[in-house]
């Protein structure tokens, strides 16, 4: 069968949903991830959308947060407020599915700038309700392809909080949700380690680790029970 490394990265990230997983999905990739999951292995998947849609069933995928393809067969339909006020910072939001411009070592995410903030070279979207999620959720998944620029040492603007400095800087901040659980690229995954650090823990069919490491902004180490 022939796929594309895109196709593949799609696929490995909608593999770490659960059936019966509360996710919070994020625009673009994530979006594509999480409704693979739901026609697949997870059936159950409650899919939340910022727009105030609890448990889409599209029967289309849907091209954005706000797409009217969400409420036919959905099981509740509130307030934007009401989706971070009571579900999120509430604690009930299983997984957080996001992407971003840059994720550097310790799984932090730019989508705000590139270059200095006062005189950015691009400004981009920005947060959108990415930095709460990346907060408050039990567990955060990153997607997005594997390419030095997005994989820098530091973000130059942080937007949404990883481990900041280290797991111990995130818990001293007081953000009680889980933090980065890993990062589906298009060339394998990236997981935290102990101190919060990404470490190559998987990679994709034909994907190496060499390319890996030459796409990454840092010293990228590998795992010794690398998955392949």
């Amino acid at each position: 069968m022939n796929y594309s490394s895109s196709e593949m990265m799609v696929v490995a990230a909608s593999r770490v949903l659960r059936d019966g997983d509360v996710v919070f999905v994020g625009i673009g990739q994530p979006n594509l991830a999480c409704n693979l999951a739901r026609r697949t292995h997870a059936p159950n998947l409650n899919m939340i959308y910022e727009a105030g849609v609890i448990g889409a069933q599209p029967s289309r995928l849907p091209l954005s947060i706000g797409d009217p393809c969400l409420v036919s067969g959905a099981a509740s339909i509130c307030s934007m407020y009401e989706i971070f006020a009571f579900y999120l910072q509430n604690g009930k939001i299983d997984v957080g599915f996001l992407g971003g411009a840059q994720i550097d070592r310790f799984g932090n995410v730019n989508a705000t700038v590139i270059g200095p903030y006062a005189k950015p070279k691009v400004r981009l979207p920005g947060s959108g309700g990415a930095a709460e999620i990346a907060a408050w959720a039990n567990r955060v998944y990153f997607i997005t392809p594997h390419q030095a620029r997005r994989f820098p040492e530091k973000c130059d603007f942080v937007t949404s909080a990883g481990f900041l400095s280290g797991r111990s800087e995130r818990e001293a901040k007081g953000l009680r949700g889980g933090g980065p659980h890993e990062v589906v690229t298009d060339l394998g995954i990236l997981t935290p380690d102990e101190t919060g650090e990404l470490i190559l823990t998987a990679l994709h069919p034909g994907a190496t680790v060499e390319q890996a490491i030459k796409n990454t902004g840092w010293k990228l180490k590998v795992a010794a029970d690398l998955k392949t």
